[in-house]
């Protein structure tokens, strides 16, 4: 109910916008015609209207723009909460669960897993905003020193194989020449997984993910392909935005919060490097490729 009253609000002030346009232009043109000898005032009238045309379509868009980030920000605030409550609420019933009865010492050990895990899950999303808010600061410093890429990609799938159940033939990674960067190895570590991360929700059920690492003359590249369900070609360079989510029905099942690729885009800028995306469109799986200089 929410996104189609915002709809209706982008349409209704695209047609507002258009319609002072056209009565503009109809007045305009009237006066014109009644006024075609008076060449100075003809002159100023061209000026003046192109300036309310201008400030029309400028309101407009801005208006547009608007609504739309305000829905970003909106969608953003419930996933984190759904992402904040729900592992507490997982913690807090296998708490109670344990403080109110005797429980088998096998099921005990298994409590004690899934509440890790959640407790994983929980940091790892508070630790997602506050690195977000952290690149976003304009006075960040990158404290550089040399970091070994195969290194930083291994611990990543090493995590990535523990976080998510993944046996080694699902997610298969195929090594380059070693590579070092001159960088901040929590920020390049925080990329890679989320590259890592981001392929394995948005693959199904039976992920099969591949993760490979090059070098050329002046750059050290992670590509992290997988088959899953792919972008569309108009999205391919929105996803990098903060809070952005592909629309559809696959983005109401995968839970996040949009941040992920927003900071693989910003590490990677830090790092002088760049990050984009590749695929055929729907169904036809994806490439992601994070691109950083190599040290001297």
């Amino acid at each position: 109910m929410v996104v189609a009253g915002r709809r209706k609000s982008i349409a209704f002030f695209i047609a507002l916008g258009a319609s002072l346009i056209l009565v503009i232009l109809l007045l305009y043109v009237g006066w014109v015609l009644l006024n075609w000898r008076t060449g100075i005032l003809l002159f100023l009238g061209i000026l003046l209207l192109a300036v309310v045309i201008a400030g029309v379509v400028l309101n407009t868009i801005f208006l547009v723009r608007e609504i739309r980030r305000n829905e970003q920000h909106d969608a953003f605030i419930n996933a984190v909460t759904h992402e904040l409550k729900t592992p507490v609420t997982s913690i807090r019933l296998y708490l109670q669960t344990l403080q109110s009865r005797s429980v088998p010492e096998d099921k005990r050990t298994e409590f004690y897993k899934i509440m890790l895990e959640d407790s994983d899950r929980l940091l790892n999303t508070i630790e997602q905003v506050l690195r977000t808010g952290r690149l976003a600061s304009s006075g960040a410093k990158l404290l550089r020193t040399p970091v070994d890429l195969a290194g930083v990609v291994e611990n990543c799938l090493a995590r990535a194989r523990n976080l998510h159940n993944a046996k080694s033939a699902i997610i298969e990674y195929k090594p380059g020449p070693a590579a070092r960067i001159l960088g901040d190895a929590d920020e390049l570590a925080a990329a890679v997984s989320n590259l890592i991360d981001n392929a394995v929700k948005y693959s199904g059920a039976e992920p099969r993910i591949t993760i490979e690492t090059s070098v050329d003359e002046k750059f050290a590249l992670v590509r992290v392909k997988d088959q899953g369900a792919g972008i569309p070609k108009t999205e391919v360079k929105q996803i990098f935005k903060r809070f952005y989510r592909v629309p559809g029905p696959l983005a109401a099942r995968v839970k996040g919060t949009g941040l992920g690729l927003y900071i693989v885009r910003s590490v990677a800028k830090r790092h002088g490097g760049r990050a984009w995306a590749e695929s055929e469109g729907l169904g036809r799986g994806s490439t992601f490729v994070l691109q950083l200089p190599l040290a001297k």
